[in-house]
């Protein structure tokens, strides 16, 4: 069995100002730990001892950060709400000379992990079995994300009824696509981009946009 790692300190990355007088960690270590807890194991090991632990600090350094293990999972769930929802809002408003190049805005949630994490947001879904006010939460973050898409179908020229249908249809399918933990080549992937963007959008894509999005792409995959 491979021995977990821990997240990339602070006070281990060449690139952060180093650390003064006893800080050891950051509020944002506890948070990267805590998020990576979360995903792995499940919010039920999202505990203070444990995650001290990993970070190789006494538990008393938590309390400079959080007034208790209430607070740090009111936390990561800002932190899912900011790296999920917002980011899909932000994306699907992004400046757009035709819904190709909106839709493939869209996508570059999906394959690209610094904008969307995808082990978050489903350890925050597994989360929700459990915790009916989790599951309101998710339940009003598709809301939001489905009105994102909706909306940009609609700037588009396409009707709320038409704009609501591929938004939907388009939403769901990423995420079965991530909930299914599909794997295959990025340029499969692409290879498909034209077939998926007729599908989704009723109309011939655009080969700028397409081309765009699969030099970004490739670079996302190069660069990970």
């Amino acid at each position: 069995m491979t021995a977990r790692t821990t997240p990339l300190l602070h006070r281990d990355n060449p690139d952060k100002t180093p650390l003064t007088g006893h800080v050891k960690v950051t509020r944002e270590d506890w948070l990267n730990v805590a998020r990576d807890t979360l995903v792995n194991d499940g919010v039920a090991e999202v505990k203070v001892l444990a995650l001290a632990e990993r970070l190789e600090v006494s538990r008393s350094s938590f309390y400079w950060y959080f007034k208790n293990r209430k607070d740090l999972l009111a936390a990561l769930l800002d932190d899912w709400e900011v790296r999920n929802t917002r980011t899909i809002v932000s994306n699907t408003e992004r400046p757009a000379d035709n819904i190709s190049e909106a839709v493939c805005n869209f996508f570059r949630c999906f394959v690209d992990p610094r904008q969307f994490d995808r082990g978050l947001d489903f350890a925050v879904r597994e989360w929700s079995r459990r915790d009916d006010a989790i599951r309101k939460m998710i339940d009003t973050a598709d809301k939001v994300r489905i009105m994102a898409v909706t909306r940009m179908f609609e700037r588009h020229g396409y009707s709320p009824y038409d704009a609501d249908v591929r938004a939907r249809i388009i939403y769901f399918m990423q995420l079965g696509y991530h909930a299914l933990e599909v794997r295959e080549p990025m340029q499969d992937r692409m290879d498909r981009l034209s077939g998926y963007l007729l599908g989704f959008t009723g109309v011939d894509p655009d080969p700028a946009a397409v081309l765009a999005f699969q030099e970004f792409a490739t670079k996302v995959t190069i660069e990970g």
